[in-house]
């Protein structure tokens, strides 16, 4: 069965209570630690666990068994869903008060916000846990074992080490500072120091130009290689003026023209990306956080995206592959106006459905429901029965948006590929977006604009969208409005302090190091 290697070790249960106040706490296994750190198995079970975190919450299926305690019980990829998509000019949540998004939704949040602290916390969760690993890959720790198995943790290592470089990217995006703690941080009465945004760009992109020399460059599915490395450093670097206030745009080249080299190509179909089948989209897919329904099934990640742009009328399990309907979230007007004819990108249900608001945002029958992603296969069969999870992976790096990185880049002017060259790696993607060359465009209309714009058609609900929107000036302030950016239907300018999200109060008393400037 697929992706069944990622959980060899569900019954080890990781627990830590919530972080605030020691962001460096030592999980508590579900055995003693020498016994875990005594096999290459007990090794992989644990950086399995560093993997899932991202998608499950817990070691029962499903996730009945919490890691840590937190105010939404949600999987962090649900978090950063709500985070990235619903404050921007994407998503349109149902069931606001319920859930306790309007403040999210609306860019009104403080300090306080669940959301917000649950998103914190689960990041330097999943630090924790690699730190906690790296403790055991040093070289006197792995002296024991054969030089074969040596060599295998010395890559667990690097693996463990990119999934906290991935971590802290998310805290650098999200918070723009956040305390620094690595596997020689004390582990008791230490107060971590506060890094600001040009630290942590600084030690991801070192760590990540470390880890690159030692990870594979063909690693297993869902696993991370020289290729993630690459890729994140690129995401990171296109971002670099937001974080360090300097363009990092030549070393984003750089890092995709890496890519680039590992050998990867566009997936010839789009909407075979967001199946049940889309791990084997291996020429596309650069890493993936792997699910499925028999070994590692959430009510997140994917399958929250699935069955939350499902409208609970009309034949579901047909269209979506699952089984029961959330109608959680619409898509805003103005995405869904971006389309041009022929565009096998826009794929939306528009049966019975106003394109824009004239009502709440609640309206269920106001904006497109997406059906980009679901839980079918190749063949449009239902890939499981969705009595919890489905089987669709999540998707964290595609060859596709390395092209585009790259494309941006040399718009904001950064050297290393020519502006011909970045031209045909936007109509490369557009070509497969339409099948033919119908959707290629010219050099004159190659401009930022037109890139803002395509970054929406391409990569919606795959949580770029607030980040991609803070970086073109075009999120918090009032350059760009749309429907019910700021809690009215149409749209107003907010303070720029929207633009990051504040460290919560609660981990303000515990750290001194750490302010909220503008909150």
């Amino acid at each position: 069965m697929k992706k069944i290697y990622l959980f060899i070790a569900a019954f080890l249960t990781l627990a830590v209570s919530s972080c605030t106040g020691d962001l460096d706490q030592t999980p508590v296994i579900g055995t003693t630690s020498a016994n875990v750190y005594s096999s290459l198995d007990g090794y992989s079970s644990v950086l399995a666990k560093i993997y899932g975190s991202y998608s499950l919450i817990g070691a029962e299926r499903g996730g009945g068994s919490a890691d840590m305690d937190s105010e939404r019980g949600q999987d962090l990829m649900r978090v950063l869903f709500n985070l990235q998509e619903l404050p921007t000019d994407e998503g349109a949540y149902k069931y606001l008060s319920g859930d306790n998004l309007t403040d999210i939704a609306y860019m009104n949040w403080g300090a306080t916000d669940p959301w917000i602290s649950d998103a914190y916390y689960r990041l330097y969760y999943v630090i924790s846990l690699a730190n906690e690993f790296l403790r055991y890959c040093g070289e006197d720790a792995i002296a024991g074992f054969d030089e074969a198995t040596r060599s295998e943790i010395r890559t667990y290592a690097a693996e463990a080490r990119f999934m906290r470089a991935y971590s802290y990217s998310w805290v650098l995006d999200l918070f723009g500072q956040g305390p620094y703690v690595d596997q020689d941080t004390p582990m008791t009465g230490f107060i971590p120091e506060a890094y600001n945004s040009t630290q942590l760009y600084d030690y991801i992109i070192r760590e990540l130009d470390e880890i690159a020399e030692i990870l594979p460059a063909n690693p297993n599915y869902a696993r991370a290689g020289k290729g993630a490395a690459y890729a994140l450093a690129a995401r990171v670097a296109l971002n670099g003026e937001v974080y360090t206030g300097t363009s990092h745009a030549t070393d984003a080249i750089s890092y995709c023209n890496k890519v680039m080299a590992l050998g990867y190509s566009l997936e010839s179909d789009y909407a075979k990306l967001f199946n049940a089948d889309n791990d084997k989209r291996t020429n596309e897919v650069i890493f993936a956080f792997a699910t499925d329904n028999a070994n590692s099934a959430t009510w997140g990640s994917a399958t929250y995206i699935i069955a939350g742009s499902c409208s609970t009328s009309g034949d579901y399990a047909a269209a979506y592959g699952i089984g029961t309907a959330w109608g959680n979230f619409n898509v805003q007007g103005e995405i869904t106006s971006l389309f041009g004819d022929g565009d096998r990108r826009f794929m939306f249900e528009t049966a019975d459905q106003s394109q824009y608001f004239t009502g709440a945002i609640e309206s269920a029958d106001q904006g497109y429901w997406s059906s980009k992603w679901t839980n079918l296969t190749d063949a449009g069969e239902q890939a499981c029965t969705t009595d919890i999870g489905v089987n669709t992976d999540m998707p964290v790096f595609r060859l596709a948006e390395v092209y585009l990185i790259a494309a941006e880049a040399v718009l904001r002017g950064g050297t290393g590929m020519s502006r011909t060259d970045a031209l045909a790696l936007v109509n490369e993607v557009r070509e497969r977006a339409y099948g033919d060359d119908s959707g290629k465009i010219t050099d004159a209309q190659f401009d930022l604009q037109f890139m803002i714009d395509e970054l929406g058609r391409e990569f919606y609900f795959e949580l770029h969208r607030r980040s991609d929107l803070v970086r073109f000036n075009r999120f918090a302030g009032g350059n760009y409005n749309w429907q019910w950016k700021g809690g009215v239907l149409d749209g107003r300018a907010v303070d720029t302090r929207y633009n990051v999200y504040p460290i919560p109060s609660t981990e303000l008393s515990a750290n001194p190091n750490l302010k909220n400037e503008h909150y």
